[in-house]
C-alpha cells in the first residue's frame, strides 16, 4: 500500500514537471521522487544484503545519484529542472531493470551471507584447499 503511494506521489510529481503546471505540489512531489526513486531501485538491486545495509546504501546513493544528475546541467548552466528530472527517471529505470536481469543471468547464485557460511563450513571441516590457500599447517 506505502509502496504504491510512494509511486503515485512520485508520477504525479514528474507529470507536474514535465507539463510544466505551477502547484504548491509541485516542488515536495518532485523533491521525493528525485530521493524515493533511486532509493528503491538502489535497494532492489542490492538484493543479497541485509536489509539494514541496503536501506542505509540506497539512501546514500540516491543522494549521490541526485548530486550526479544536478552537476552536469550546474556546471553547464542550463539549469533545467525536467532534464534533470528525466536524467534520474532513466537511472531509476536502470536500476530497477538491472536486479531481474542479473538474477535471471545468474540463477544459481547465493547471497553474499549464504557464501560467508559456506566459507565457514569448509573452514570447520578442514578442507585442504583452505590450509594450503592461507598457509595453515594441519
Amino acid at each position: 500500500m506505502l509502496a504504491g503511494a510512494a509511486f503515485a506521489v512520485s508520477g504525479v510529481g514528474v507529470a507536474l514537471t514535465l507539463a510544466d503546471v505551477q502547484s504548491p505540489l509541485r516542488a515536495p512531489f518532485v523533491l521525493f521522487f528525485l530521493f524515493a526513486g533511486p532509493a528503491c531501485g538502489l535497494f532492489a538491486a542490492l538484493s543479497g544484503f541485509d536489509p539494514a545495509v541496503r536501506a542505509a546504501v540506497a539512501a546514500a546513493g540516491a543522494v549521490g545519484i541526485g548530486l550526479l544528475a544536478a552537476l552536469p546541467a550546474s556546471s553547464l548552466h542550463i539549469l533545467d529542472v525536467g532534464g534533470g528530472v528525466v536524467a534520474v527517471a532513466v537511472i531509476t529505470a536502470l536500476l530497477f531493470l538491472w536486479a531481474p536481469a542479473r538474477r535471471m543471468r545468474n540463477p544459481g547464485s547465493s547471497t553474499p551471507s549464504d557464501q560467508f557460511l559456506k566459507a565457514i563450513k569448509k573452514i570447520r571441516s578442514g578442507s585442504t584447499a583452505f590450509s594450503i590457500r592461507f598457509g595453515a599447517k594441519k
